[in-house]
């Protein structure tokens, strides 16, 4: 004991700074890397995304135990949560929330009865760059000219206290049409920003133009 309470003496700043440091990490706001294209080109890998983990509950700090909720998800939002169907943390869009009706056809999405509005940015051999009006929020998705299942699902309800969330990357994203629906208790956050991003194919140097980068504005 008497060596703990050495230790104690000589670095108690040191050892709160640490405890509320992940405190705040765990309850206010975290930082998560994401490793994977399925955001493309909102999110590309390599970015480090900063997530509100207040933005839709007040949780018991190391926990998903829910002490009030502050506000719901909305159609646009990023989400980022703990899936128990991928046994992985996901970062996706919503697209449907509770009470909505959904269907995808050749990649483009109907929402209530109403299709989406597209705008065309980038028409390469393989795919398509496109700016998708989703209740409001504008944001540029990706998608493939090669015909898949994954382009195509039948109209889905949505219960209440879940979520339909797809990947920018609409062809290369293992979202709700693989994973199902999204509970609200699986949720961590909004992803409101990028704070740095290291670009994986130069050395890992930082991209200078993604520096706090704002997820919500459509290239």
């Amino acid at each position: 004991m008497n060596w703990l309470l050495k230790v104690w003496k000589n670095n108690r700043s040191l050892i709160l700074f640490i405890c509320l440091m992940s405190v705040f990490r765990s309850a206010v706001a975290d930082w998560y890397e994401v490793p994977t294209g399925s955001m493309n080109p909102t999110i590309v890998e390599g970015d480090r995304i900063l997530t509100d983990k207040m933005a839709y509950d007040l949780r018991v700090p190391f926990s998903h135990i829910s002490l009030m909720r502050t506000d719901e998800p909305k159609a646009g939002d990023i989400i980022v949560f703990d899936s128990k169907a991928a046994n992985n943390r996901l970062i996706k869009r919503v697209i449907g929330v509770p009470g909505d009706t959904v269907t995808l056809v050749d990649n483009r999405l109907i929402v209530n009865g109403k299709a989406l509005d597209y705008a065309l940015t980038d028409d390469k051999q393989e795919q398509q760059t496109l700016i998708e009006n989703l209740a409001g929020v504008q944001h540029a998705i990706q998608i493939s000219k090669t015909p898949s299942v994954m382009q195509h699902f039948a109209p889905v309800v949505i219960p209440k206290d879940m979520y339909l969330a797809m990947g920018d990357n609409r062809d290369h994203s293992a979202d709700s049409r693989v994973i199902g629906l999204v509970p609200r208790s699986e949720l961590l956050g909004k992803a409101k920003r990028v704070i740095v991003s290291l670009d994986y194919d130069d050395y890992y140097l930082p991209r200078k133009e993604r520096l706090l980068h704002d997820l919500y504005i459509a290239p």
